[in-house]
């Protein structure tokens, strides 16, 4: 089968190392809360998240959050108020802020030049599975992670609380039209691997170390066909112990660890 790397064989010059730029807050008034310890810490430190409408703490947390930005004003309050104007069940550890979610970088800017890895996301909806995916990209080392704009959660609320901080640390590009960053990409001269647990061939087998970017679909329908029709490779993590699949977070991880273990 002739892959869509064949098909695409203009390359881009490697120009050495570059880190991608933060996430920028999205314009307009669609401020939300993120709570946690990690993730308000995380928020406070962007210098790009300007726009911090409301800070919530308890008296015990209050020196705590605004050792992270200088000049803040904090509203102390019983964690029980922290938790009434919270969704249900969220676990804010005594600190809230409110504050527009982030809207993503520039795919160009993410991806020029082609170095490390990008995890690409098809119609994983989930917030918590695309906060534990951005955390286990951060802490794995990954360049960023591409989301469609339609098909996925703001970068906000829950998100971020799973994330662990990683939303504020790790750039971000939301695209129209996944097929298309796909095209971009492998003419910028990133190979393209996804994740399917009907692949033949096991993940370490198709990954080679290149510049390459990680797609995983939704955990009931897997990759979409047009996007699965632009991966260069499709690779399974091998399950010897008969479980059928994995939660879509935990093989994210796994592929994660593969991809910068093949990493020359």
């Amino acid at each position: 089968m002739t892959s869509h790397r064949e098909r695409n064989d203009r390359r881009a010059p490697f120009r050495g190392p570059r880190k991608g730029p933060p996430s920028r807050p999205a314009s307009g008034d669609g401020a939300a809360w993120i709570w946690g310890a990690h993730a308000v810490e995380a928020a406070l430190c962007n210098p790009e998240r300007a726009e911090i409408s409301a800070v919530l703490a308890t008296a015990e947390k209050a020196e705590i959050v605004k050792s992270f930005r200088r000049g803040l004003t904090v509203e102390i309050v019983a964690g029980n108020e922290i938790a009434r104007r919270l969704p249900p069940g969220a676990a804010h550890q005594g600190m809230a802020v409110m504050t527009p979610p982030l809207e993503g970088v520039d795919l160009e800017d993410l991806a020029d030049p082609p170095q490390g890895v990008l995890v690409m996301l098809d119609q994983i909806t989930d917030p918590q599975n695309v906060g534990a995916i951005f955390r286990s990209a951060a802490a794995l080392g990954a360049r960023g992670l591409i989301v469609q704009d339609r098909h996925s959660p703001p970068f906000g609320g829950a998100l971020c609380k799973a994330a662990a901080g990683a939303v504020d640390r790790l750039p971000a590009a939301r695209v129209v039209n996944l097929a298309r960053a796909l095209d971009r990409l492998s003419d910028l001269g990133w190979a393209v691997v996804g994740l399917s647990g009907g692949a033949e061939k096991p993940l370490d087998e198709v990954l080679d170390g290149r510049p390459t970017v990680l797609v995983l679909g939704s955990e009931g329908e897997g990759m979409r066909r047009l996007v699965s029709e632009h991966c260069d490779e499709i690779g399974r993590i091998p399950m010897p112990g008969g479980f059928e699949s994995l939660n879509v977070s935990a093989a994210a991880a796994i592929a994660l660890y593969e991809a910068q273990r093949k990493r020359p």
